[in-house]
């Protein structure tokens, strides 16, 4: 027991301590403003390519996937203003437009990939060229998924009704609303799974990566709900800002996230480092 104390003690030491060597306090700012600046550019991509392919109910969808996850102080705003954006009829459909916003939107990616290759403590070989054409592959895979459960939800309500004939199974249904929140929470876990294993430079086991996924995900509700509880009781964002309000309290909402997601990195790779440690000590 006590030397499970000392191993955990030892890891978090560690990992803090990389965090902060690393600037993980302003590779976290970088990565949230990074963040804010590549959602509307890929929301735009996607539901350009989107109608393109015939969802053309993707908007309302694409917005429940992203910002389900929010807390609803800082969702709501936001998410209004982007269905308005989004429900402009475009006439760029796939040109230079919609091509620019799918890099712009590659720029987050980018983001993600620093902040994982300091966390992992890695230097990048691969070229730019190839970086970039990987990120720009990592928006188009989320967007083609964003579009495949655009339509799954479409479909959805008819499933459960018919499902809902059977008596066996339908206390198990549960609502579109909570297999929405459940769908939106497989995309975070797969989206994260993804940029630990790919973005990064080196190769690593799925195991080595289950811990900073852990701590990710559990990390998020704590900070959501933290954050949500002082927006309801303390903040002055709104006196403070004014129109700018709901700006503010995303970019406040992303630099948490954005720690923690660093922090699962830098866990990652303490974890690592403290077993190659143990396997070099004799017996």
């Amino acid at each position: 027991m006590l030397r499970n104390i000392v191993a955990l003690k030892r890891v978090l030491y560690d990992a803090l301590g990389h965090f902060n060597d690393d600037d993980g306090w302003s590779m976290a700012s970088h990565l949230a403003i990074s963040a804010l600046m590549a959602l509307f550019p890929f929301l735009i991509f996607a539901t350009t390519l989107a109608s393109f392919l015939g969802a053309n109910a993707f908007a309302e969808t694409a917005v429940h996937l992203v910002f389900d996850t929010w807390p609803e102080q800082i969702a709501a705003p936001i998410s209004r203003e982007v269905v308005n954006v989004l429900t402009v009829q475009r006439g760029d459909l796939l040109t230079y437009g919609a091509l620019l916003a799918g890099f712009f939107a590659s720029n987050g990616v980018e983001a993600l990939r620093t902040s994982l290759n300091r966390a992992y403590r890695v230097t990048e070989t691969r070229g730019i060229i190839w970086r970039r054409l990987q990120s720009l592959l990592f928006v188009i895979i989320a967007t083609i998924g964003f579009v495949v459960i655009s339509l799954l939800i479409v479909f959805a309500p008819i499933v459960l009704r018919f499902l809902a004939q059977f008596e066996a199974i339908r206390p198990y249904l549960g609502t579109l609303l909570v297999w929405r929140y459940m769908i939106a929470s497989t995309v975070i876990v797969l989206g994260l799974v993804a940029v630990h294993f790919w973005l990064p430079a080196g190769r690593r086991k799925f195991k080595q990566i289950v811990p900073g996924l852990i701590f990710t995900l559990i990390g998020w509700l704590v900070g959501s709900t933290v954050f949500a509880e002082y927006l309801d009781r303390f903040s002055s964002y709104v006196t403070t800002y004014a129109g700018l309000a709901s700006i503010m309290i995303a970019v406040v909402f992303l630099y948490i996230v954005s720690m923690v997601f660093i922090l699962g990195g830098e866990l990652n790779a303490a974890i690592s480092r403290y077993l190659e440690a143990r396997a070099r000590v004799p017996g």
